[in-house]
């Protein structure tokens, strides 16, 4: 193992088990009074064993697995509850370090008004704060499971009417529907996807788009579905790109010929599937007489590769013609579209999940997602070019989704009326 992932793995197993020593201070406290003294016990002994077992689990799924077949069950589920265990051992660790402030704030008081030998600086850690943590802390521990068990499959489909001053009047209520990140390798449930891609194909769009990434390392993931994905069809077409994760840079081959030859079995499937691949170039899609171009680029992204080539994949277009650009990663807009000499007027993109886990009601979301993407999920919108970024259709790494579900998007292009 290099010293680099080596020091990084030291660091992350000892602030594991900080976190884990600190809220097990919770748990004494919320076994202490428990009879007989064997439960006791046995409870903060199976505390242990989960939190040492777990991770250890984990790891060994990681450094064993042949990853270049996928992601397989026990890694994808070692690692799914190791999350969530340790998302709720963080919001148990904040409430009871809410409490323990308090303490301390409690004993410099008492140490003020009275005599030192007379009061405890530190007053024991009170039972009713362990009892409201794992109160709080049940809530992100009950909605991780349903995102496990349920969310992962609870495809939603999301409607936004786009307006362009310059859209060839033809396509005035042109629809589209896109789908992103399938990462098929992910799925475990066959019938859960074909009900999404019956959704997908029940919106009976004009167009259907793929933004990139079928897979999370291996075209084989895709075998098992590409029957499936066949019915998805449109009446001017299917169109894709790829992602980061379909070039097969994240696990080892075990040779560069072995490498390309996945790559052009993607492409393989691609095409039986019914897609045409965009690959740095672009279409020109026809309605009464009128054009639009759909160009789509190989995937360019900050800090994951910039294959793609804008310029390229709109060579020959005249400035004034209507362009929908396919690109898998959302920062290619802030950091060459939207400036780009040759207008482009919308933008789709995928990439982000909206890191799966997140909150959205009427007037307010929230999702971690957005502090690494200032643009995250749906519609942007700056100096007239739109930007719409698809929330995914599959999962990685976490087997499932917390209130950022799978979407299947449906876009209408409407004329705007001066």
């Amino acid at each position: 193992m290099p010293l680099r992932a080596f020091a990084f793995l030291a660091v992350f197993l000892g602030i594991i088990f900080a976190i884990d020593w600190y809220v097990f201070q919770g748990i004494r406290t919320l076994t202490a009074p428990m009879q007989p003294a064997a439960l006791r016990k046995g409870l903060r002994w199976a505390y242990w064993v989960i939190s040492i077992g777990l991770p250890a689990l984990m790891f060994f799924a990681l450094f064993t697995a042949d990853r270049s077949k996928g992601i397989t069950p026990l890694m994808s589920y070692s690692a799914s509850f190791f999350i969530t265990l340790f998302v709720t051992k963080l919001v148990f660790l904040v409430v009871l370090f809410g409490g323990d402030i308090a303490r301390v704030v409690e004993g410099v008081v008492n140490r003020i008004k009275g005599p030192a030998e007379e009061t405890a600086f530190l007053p024991e850690r009170r039972r009713f704060v362990s009892m409201l943590a794992l109160g709080i802390a049940s809530i992100p521990f009950a909605s991780f499971l349903y995102g496990i068990a349920k969310g992962k499959y609870l495809y939603k489909v999301h409607r936004h009417t786009l307006f362009f001053d310059d859209l060839p009047t033809a396509f005035d209520g042109f629809t589209i529907t896109q789908i992103s990140d399938v990462h098929s390798g992910s799925f475990d449930d066959q019938e859960a996807v074909r009900r999404g891609v019956e959704m997908a194909q029940a919106q009976q769009s004009d167009l259907f788009v793929f933004t990139g990434d079928l897979v999370n390392n291996a075209a084989i993931e895709f075998e098992p579905y590409l029957e499936m994905f066949k019915q998805l069809r449109a009446p001017f077409g299917q169109f894709s790109i790829f992602g980061n994760h379909d070039y097969g840079d994240y696990t080892p081959w075990p040779t560069e010929e072995d490498k390309v030859a996945n790559l052009d079995r993607l492409k393989e499937y691609h095409r039986q599937a019914g897609f045409r691949l965009l690959l740095d170039e672009h279409v020109m899609i026809e309605k009464d007489g009128q054009q639009l171009a759909l160009l789509g680029v190989e995937n360019w992204g900050v800090g994951f590769g910039k294959r793609g080539d804008l310029k390229k994949a709109s060579e020959g277009l005249p400035q004034d013609t209507f362009k929908i650009l396919l690109s898998h990663d959302p920062t290619h807009w802030d950091h060459e579209v939207k400036s780009f000499d040759n207008p482009v007027q919308l933008t789709l993109s995928g990439h982000t999940h909206g890191m799966q886990v997140g909150l959205e009601i009427p007037g307010f979301r929230w999702s971690p997602s957005q502090y690494r993407y200032p643009k995250w999920a749906g519609v942007y919108e700056e100096a007239g070019r739109m930007l719409h970024i698809n929330r995914g259709f599959g999962f990685l790494g976490f087997s499932g989704r917390v209130g950022i579900w799978p979407e299947i998007t449906v876009l209408e292009l409407k004329k705007r009326v001066s």
